[in-house]
């Protein structure tokens, strides 16, 4: 870790803390995906230098219109995807796709989609039950020996997990739900930290109603002159050095709004006062 607002993924990738999801991106007009473009190049320009998106959002649509927003990528700008779900016909619409060979497919059309030599953050979008974990990963790990990919990350592990994955391979960072009010991986949370582990919380502020479900939070807004969603966020910035939050919006003055979060200093009788409000100190 460096300065407070920038973090070394993996010891070495820098970027500024607070990044982009990229999820809630999927048009479905041309007027849509011009103002999602815009929303993009937007992130960009306020300084963000992690943008987060997976083949699974849209199967591969959301990739595409990242690579049309910012593609020839600034200088120091972070594309972090995921890999590990495949498109079906039938059930939910998906399934998992762990096996070795797969995975180095996902990851050649990864590379394609997103205009890239190699992918500097890669994220295992769930583990797959139905392969051993060994392989799923062993896979991962000769894809960074190759150089297609840097650092790999996970997504909804548990502690025993994550510190499996670990006997196999350096793992760089990992996503989990995780916000104020839902607290469930604070154990992860805290093996990241241990460990140096970049923590990127998926639903960082609880779909923006913080503010309707916590009095706490909106009373500390109000003495701080922020939103709801700018305490959250606020909250996660200072609760953990290895937090790196990824608010996703298809809104500029939601994303505006969520970026000026950086600005937010909470004493520490706020932050205290907050970190009770899910009924953990």
């Amino acid at each position: 870790m460096t300065a407070s607002g920038t973090f070394r993924i993996g010891g070495d990738l820098e970027v500024r803390r607070l990044g982009f999801g990229a999820m809630h991106l999927l048009p479905e007009s041309a007027e849509a995906r011009a103002a999602c473009i815009a929303v993009a190049r937007r992130a960009v320009e306020l300084g963000v230098t992690l943008v987060d998106t997976a083949h699974m959002y849209g199967w591969g649509a959301n990739e595409d219109l990242v690579v049309e927003a910012l593609h020839p990528y600034p200088e120091g700008l972070v594309i972090a995807t995921k890999v590990g779900f495949r498109r079906t016909s039938s059930g939910e619409g998906w399934r998992h796709a762990g096996e070795p060979d797969d995975l180095r497919t996902q990851v050649d059309e990864a590379l394609r989609r997103l205009r890239l030599d190699r992918i500097e953050l890669l994220q295992l979008h769930r583990l797959d039950p139905g392969v051993p974990l060994a392989d799923q990963l062993g896979a991962l790990r000769e894809l960074r020996d190759e150089g297609k990919v840097g650092r790999i990350g996970l997504s909804e592990v548990t502690v025993a997990e994550l510190a499996e994955a670990r006997a196999v391979v350096d793992i760089a960072s990992v996503q989990n739900r995780y916000n104020l009010l839902d607290r469930e991986h604070e154990p992860v949370l805290k093996a990241c930290e241990a460990a140096g582990i970049a923590f990127l919380p998926w639903r960082p502020v609880a779909w923006g109603d913080s503010g309707a479900r916590s009095a706490e939070i909106a009373a500390v807004a109000k003495e701080l002159d922020a939103t709801p969603t700018q305490i959250a966020l606020a909250w996660l910035l200072a609760h953990s050095p290895v937090i790196l939050p990824i608010p996703g919006t298809a809104n500029i003055a939601h994303l505006e709004e969520n970026v000026r979060a950086e600005a937010v200093r909470l004493g520490q009788d706020q932050y205290n006062r907050l970190s009770r409000a899910s009924g953990s100190a």
